[in-house]
């Protein structure tokens, strides 16, 4: 039961954006949309475990949730301005945004409306698009869970209360939303890359990030932190097939590149091609240009280390984080030796202690300089939520 439970809940959260993009055509309010999706979520619950799960997934729900919405109208929610149901033939329609061949796309652009701070958008758009817990998106905004619920309440009641809900942007508008659509891209396919619970990878989401990516790239042909973005998405995406083995993590030193996705590769390389022709130096640009690095090394020890460290000084001065500044950190390890990694960790800790990345990037060091690390690799899993990460930990202890 508990199996058929966690395949419902993959399933739910899998086809929620498209589900609820294609619901936003038709009912004039997010809520409602996000409401009506509930409803056939319940009625699947009841009905598929006893009668199987349909081929297509999505299309039963989204009958199901029009069928709800449709007899919510009937019955008791006859609205006026608020949140008017349209008819079959009264669909909102825009010759400006009809070349977004994409119901979710259009779904996120619709959560990343000016009228909300960019973090609104971002968090609004993971709740309802990628149907991603509060809990989770507090983890990502390392953020109390309760600030983050209130404020994806008010960023619904915001856009509500503005009428912008099923407003459908000009083309000209487009950029000026770009940042939270790109964010928010980028956090799905980080999450389907190393999920923060459960298996080591997400295929699911991180197909959905290539798609969108893909899209953004056609809609967007001028902007260079688009290209930039799919090149990162696809360059993860070509070596998830030697990331695991056996069920186990397998770290980059030691994937096999010849089982590396190729064409995918390619295709990452292009974009980033194009990017660098449009003058980006931008973040994602250059953190494609990192994973480049990565993946056209013929080996790892092959790989170009001292150009990494360069274009992370690059990332550092650019957009400054600590994060960026640990990745940094291990840069300057491959580069220069673990002492100096030692050294450029030194300051990181009071921002990272929450992050087990950090100790186990720690441990790794003073484990390459023969101290004892196993206090770090401890601190590490006691902190690590995603069970192939905490096994890989578990090993490096044991050891």
């Amino acid at each position: 039961m508990a199996e058929l439970s966690r395949g419902l809940d993959e399933i739910f959260r899998r086809d929620k954006s498209r589900v609820v993009g294609a619901l936003l055509r038709r009912l004039g309010s997010l809520d409602a949309a996000e409401e009506a999706f509930q409803e056939a979520v319940l009625a699947a619950i009841q009905s598929w475990p006893a009668k199987g799960t349909p081929l297509n997934p999505a299309a039963w729900l989204t009958t199901a949730a029009k069928n709800h919405a449709r007899d919510a109208a009937r019955h008791h929610r006859i609205v006026t301005d608020r949140a008017p149901l349209l008819r079959e033939d009264e669909v909102m329609r825009s010759d400006a945004l009809g070349s977004i061949p994409d119901d979710e796309l259009r779904l996120i652009f619709t959560c990343c409306h000016p009228v909300l701070t960019l973090d609104s958008q971002v968090a609004l758009t993971l709740k309802v698009v990628s149907g991603f817990t509060t809990d989770e998106i507090a983890r990502a905004f390392v953020s109390p869970e309760k600030t983050i619920s209130q404020r994806i309440v008010r960023a619904k009641r915001t856009i509500e209360d503005a009428k912008v809900a099923y407003a459908v942007p000009e083309r000209a508008e487009l950029p000026a939303r770009l940042d939270a659509v790109l964010t928010v891209v980028y956090l799905l396919f980080n999450e389907g890359h190393t999920p923060r619970e459960g298996a080591l990878v997400r295929p699911d989401l991180q197909a959905a990030a290539l798609r969108l990516g893909r899209i953004l790239c056609d809609l967007l042909p001028m902007e260079p932190e688009v290209f930039g973005l799919f090149a990162l998405i696809a360059f993860g995406v070509a070596r998830t097939a030697t990331r695991m083995e056996n069920g186990e993590l397998v770290q980059l030193a030691d994937q096999d590149r010849s089982r590396w996705d190729r064409a995918t590769i390619k295709e990452a390389l292009l974009a980033l091609q194009r990017a660098r022709r449009l003058g980006g130096r931008e973040s994602y640009v250059l953190q494609a240009e990192i994973a480049a690095c990565h993946v056209t090394a013929a080996t790892w020890e092959a790989t170009d280390w001292g150009r990494i460290l360069h274009l992370y000084d690059a990332l550092l001065a650019l957009a400054p984080s600590p994060v960026v500044a640990l990745n940094r950190a291990v840069a300057v390890a491959m580069h220069r030796g673990p002492a100096e990694g030692m050294e450029a960790l030194a300051t990181l800790e009071p921002e990272l202690e929450s992050y087990h990345l950090f100790y186990a990037v720690r441990a790794d060091f003073r484990s390459r300089l023969g101290e004892d690390s196993r206090d770090d690799y401890r601190r590490a899993l006691a902190l690590a939520t995603n069970e192939s990460e905490r096994r890989h930990l578990q090993r490096k202890i044991d050891r």
